[in-house]
């Protein structure tokens, strides 16, 4: 942003941008990963951002990663049943108020949170311009929330997605589904995540030392996924198409990386059908050990029922050379690679577990820096934000 001096004299001041997300580092989400790479690339590009987010076990205030982070207090009863809701409460809006005002534009990720909402009315009432990322597409819960995601859609969402002068949808399914809700075409751009290639990268020798501690069979065809255990996600699934897959090929070991509210019943389910010796569920893992954990697998699986924009760990598989097999959900279509990705349908685990067993017949290893390649040439975070800058700029 150009102003000048009493003299005359041109200078830059740089755009204050509030990001505001329903949750932030050091809890670990796809939307955080979106909104921190964006940070990190905006602050040499003349850019002073700043985070507001919701208050999980944190202090009111904090620096994360060099960024400040302002957070405000609320009611978060449906995080313990796997539903990423909250309900600022009232003094809360004081945090939103103060954030508005110091802005030069504030973006917001998610459009069926309440702080999206607030947030978009406190722009138009003080003028400043409202970007709208949309990170997924309709998430089936399988239960009495379907009802309740769906009213939240047509209510908190839809006037969100009204008061945003700009919505970024990270992929063209998500596009049509900001459209079924009324958004106005020429408001949306689509833009693709992108994916840090300095992190996730193929690692040379120390294979065997991970196989080793997580508890991999010499010799063993390692399927690795990284989901939170959620039911949109698919563990189910995974675990069907992995009961047939092993009778047919008991060589094949499945890891699984994460946590959440499905992750004891997933447990006893593997037992139940005694796959305890080819699977792993690895619980929490940190971004940073993350490509250690890719680097072991074969392949990788996205198993999910719904609810996908454009998964990241496809993106993070793919940059460290892995072939992914996936459903058909949401955006993942827009970013398989011909003769690396493979796509069934979701909920069909016969199909999953056929796909699984056709991969794990086929050696990959002489194809991995060829599939960093692409994934890189196509999926930059450096692109991505050369494309949001102009955004931003249009709108001030």
């Amino acid at each position: 942003m150009e102003s000048r001096d009493l003299f005359g004299w041109a200078f830059m001041v740089k755009t204050r941008v509030c990001t505001i997300t329903n949750e932030y580092f050091p809890r670990v989400g796809g939307i955080q990963k979106v909104a921190s790479e964006q940070i990190r690339l905006l602050i040499h590009r003349n850019y002073e951002p700043f985070i507001v987010t919701n208050r999980i076990n944190t202090p009111k205030s904090y620096v994360y990663d060099g960024i400040r982070v302002e957070c405000y207090n609320a009611l978060n009863t449906g995080f313990r049943i796997g539903i990423p809701y909250n309900i600022p409460s009232v003094p809360s809006l004081k945090t939103f108020l103060k954030a508005t005002k110091t802005s030069d534009i504030i973006h917001a990720h998610g459009h069926p949170y309440l702080p999206s909402l607030i947030m978009g009315k406190l722009a138009k009432r003080y003028s400043k311009p409202f970007v709208l990322t949309q990170h997924n597409t309709f998430i089936n819960y399988d239960n009495m929330f379907n009802t309740l995601e769906r009213l939240n859609d047509l209510t908190v969402g839809k006037e969100s997605l009204k008061d945003a002068d700009k919505i970024i949808a990270v992929s063209n399914a998500t596009k049509d589904y900001v459209l079924s809700l009324g958004a106005q075409p020429k408001k949306i751009k689509v833009l693709h995540n992108g994916v840090n290639m300095a992190h996730f990268r193929i690692i040379q020798g120390k294979q065997e030392e991970m196989r080793k501690k997580i508890g991999i069979p010499k010799n063993a065809t390692v399927v690795l996924t990284v989901r939170r255990l959620v039911y949109k996600n698919g563990i189910d699934t995974l675990i069907s198409a992995a009961d047939s897959a092993v009778k047919k090929n008991p060589n094949i070991f499945f890891v699984v990386v994460g946590t959440g509210p499905n992750k004891n019943s997933a447990q006893t389910t593997i037992n139940q059908l005694e796959l305890q010796n080819n699977f792993r569920l690895t619980g929490f893992v940190s971004d940073e050990e993350l490509p250690a954990y890719y680097n072991v697998a074969d392949f990788f699986v996205v198993p999910s029922k719904s609810g996908e924009g454009l998964p990241l760990v496809a993106l993070e598989a793919m940059a460290c050379g892995l072939p992914v097999v996936a459903t058909n959900v949401g955006g993942i279509n827009e970013i398989l690679i011909d003769g690396y990705g493979t796509m069934v349908p979701p909920n069909t685990p016969d199909q999953m577990a056929k796909a699984i067993l056709e991969y794990s017949k086929t050696d990959f290893s002489s194809h991995k820096s060829e599939l960093r390649a692409i994934t890189k040439e196509k999926h930059s975070w450096n692109k991505n934000v050369d494309e949001l800058v102009k955004i931003y700029e249009e709108l001030t």
